[in-house]
């Protein structure tokens, strides 16, 4: 996992030595490229359902995927005063800021290598009792639950209806979050602030976004809940788009913004959690968390095209197609919520009628 950083890095540090601008196929292969190495989201949330139990990963998500409304925040602002740097030692500005932040990904994904262990079982900085105590508690989370390499795991999660469910739901949150962070200033500067102050007033909205993450996913562990907090956040998020679509005011407008991202940032890891917490064995749920996330992905693709310079500022296209995936997702989060509760009452009933006993809790989901 450690690995993919790292190439990514090499990658921009060979282009920075580039004399002339990048043609467009190449600069938009490369804004392809960051976009999915820049979100390792199917290992780095894989790996940590394999440290902490189902009721803890939310936060755990949560904590690591607030560091992209982080990087949202002041990401931008880092980037605008490296470019300063532009035609020192023969190097374009954007060459700068691939070097400089490239680097830094290198030296901590090489430092990962050896800080990060692959197992509780197997962790040095653990003492012997610490790593039995770790795992004793991730076993009678996962009791029963198979950990072994086996074909069949793969074609199970593969051919999963729940699995797809879940990337509905992924895709319906998605495009709303990819088409925040690609047009915020764009969004802001339309409601007729100019771009130095919207990029700016970009930076609120992120950390607010930050904070909700951290505190969704608090939330989301302390009441053991996934679909309830999705379907919130995301009917709250619809509030704040039709404030955009429908306002004038730059106001108002701004507000709405700030809405939306208090409510769209938190729906991600709380989502990857749900996913990661229904379904069994690390096999699995290594490969249905990888559809979800990566088909899911896919939606950045979407988010790219619907928000058009002409319909500035209430762009009807970007927001109604933003307000419209957010209802698909709240539809088909209320599905997945009535049909695990039908599959657990159906495993109940079977428990009571064959005298299934508390060992057998693999037969259950959350």
């Amino acid at each position: 996992m450690d690995s993919s950083p790292h190439a990514y890095s090499l990658v921009l540090r060979r282009l920075v030595f580039f004399r002339v601008r990048l043609p467009p196929p190449p600069r938009l292969s490369l804004g392809a490229l960051t976009e999915q190495l820049m979100h390792l989201a199917p290992g780095v949330n894989f790996y940590l359902t394999m440290w902490y139990r189902r009721q803890e990963q939310a936060l755990r998500m949560a904590i690591f995927f607030s560091a992209a409304t982080a990087a949202g925040a002041f990401g931008g602002l880092l980037s605008a005063a490296i470019a300063n740097m532009d035609g020192i030692a023969g190097l374009h500005g954007w060459s700068w800021i691939f070097l400089l932040e490239g680097l830094l990904t290198v030296c901590i994904s090489i430092g990962s290598y050896f800080v990060m262990h692959d197992y509780p079982a197997t962790a040095k900085f653990l003492t012997k009792t610490e790593r039995a105590h770790v795992v004793r508690r991730l076993n009678k989370d996962n009791s029963g639950l198979a950990n072994h390499m086996d074909r069949r795991f793969f074609w199970q999660a593969f051919f999963d209806y729940k699995v797809y469910l879940l990337v509905v739901v992924y895709l319906g949150l998605l495009i709303p979050l990819y088409a925040f962070s690609l047009f915020l200033p764009t969004i802001i500067k339309g409601l007729g602030y100019s771009s130095t102050r919207a990029q700016l007033l970009s930076v609120p909205p992120y950390i607010g976004g930050c904070i909700m993450t951290i505190l969704g996913g608090w939330y989301s562990d302390k009441y053991r809940m996934r679909g309830p907090f999705i379907i919130g956040f995301a009917s709250i998020a619809i509030i704040g788009y039709a404030i955009l679509l429908g306002t004038k005011s730059s106001g108002a407008g701004y507000a709405g913004a700030f809405i939306a991202a208090l409510e769209v940032y938190p729906t991600i890891p709380v989502l990857v959690s749900w996913a990661g917490s229904n379904v069994g064995g690390d096999l699995k749920r290594g490969v249905a968390m990888a559809l979800v996330i990566g088909i899911g992905n896919l939606g950045g693709v979407c988010s790219s095209f619907i928000y058009i310079a002409d319909q500035s500022p209430r762009y009807p296209t970007g927001h109604g197609t933003v307000i419209g995936v957010l209802v698909m997702a709240i539809v088909f989060s209320a599905i997945l919520m009535i049909d695990y509760k039908r599959i657990n009452k159906r495993k109940m009933a079977k428990c009571i009628r064959e005298g299934i006993k508390e060992g057998n809790t693999s037969d259950f989901s959350i």
